[in-house]
């Protein structure tokens, strides 16, 4: 295959994943039953501060963009600004599809059924991110810290790196915890996340679209 041919066969995957995610991302929201981790420290912010979720998923990934750098020792401003990039569609996605599932009645739905939408929302979560992470052409801050953690310290360890980057944004909610004394968008979508994202991503290495190999730039 050539490389105009495959560059453009990896956009349209990153295209697909880019929904997959922010949609998956609202329905974890939207469920009221525990959201990804990186999500719910932003939804707490969000509380905490009184911004729309979009604006603190945005803001949190600018500044997981400036610590990427520090892992990296260095600032690759191509590879900063199509994080950038990544941010505007997804944070606009998950903060206006999550706002219309509110609107139209999803938190009324029976609990049962929200809990497996919640869990499918999970499992598209990392899904996603394996991928984006395998096309490569542009990265969401948070995953592509998992993706460094990764590949730069864990020897390919996709379920090891997930719960190493997870660490900020863990942090993160205990000190919105410990200072407003309110916690939300944590359930048990946010434990089986912590649990399972990183193996739903390395699973979906090997059976989800297998024909796309990870494109390294570390």
């Amino acid at each position: 295959m050539d490389k105009n041919r495959d560059f453009k066969k990896r956009l349209l995957f990153l295209a697909l994943s880019i929904v997959l995610n922010a949609s998956s991302n609202a329905l974890t929201v939207a469920s009221h039953c525990g959201s990804a981790i990186w999500t719910a420290s932003s939804v707490n912010l969000s509380e905490w501060f009184h911004f729309s979720l979009g604006a603190v998923l945005f803001v949190e990934g600018i500044a997981v963009v400036l610590a990427n750098a520090l892992l990296l020792k260095q600032f690759d401003w191509h590879r900063m600004l199509g994080n950038l990039v990544f941010m505007i569609p997804f944070s606009y996605l998950v903060g206006s599809i999550s706002t219309g599932l509110d609107q139209h009645g999803f938190l009324n739905l029976p609990l049962s059924v929200r809990v497996v939408a919640d869990i499918l929302g999970i499992v598209g979560i990392g899904i996603a991110v394996s991928i984006y992470q395998r096309a490569n052409i542009v990265l969401h801050p948070n995953d592509d810290l998992t993706y460094i953690v990764r590949f730069k310290f864990m020897h390919g360890k996709a379920a090891t790196a997930q719960w190493i980057s997870y660490i900020p944004a863990i942090s993160l909610i205990l000190l919105t915890f410990i200072v407003s004394r309110h916690i939300y968008a944590i359930g048990i979508g946010t434990i089986l996340a912590f649990i399972l994202q990183g193996i739903v991503t390395g699973w979906a290495d090997q059976h989800v679209f297998p024909a796309l190999k990870h494109h390294l730039n570390i």
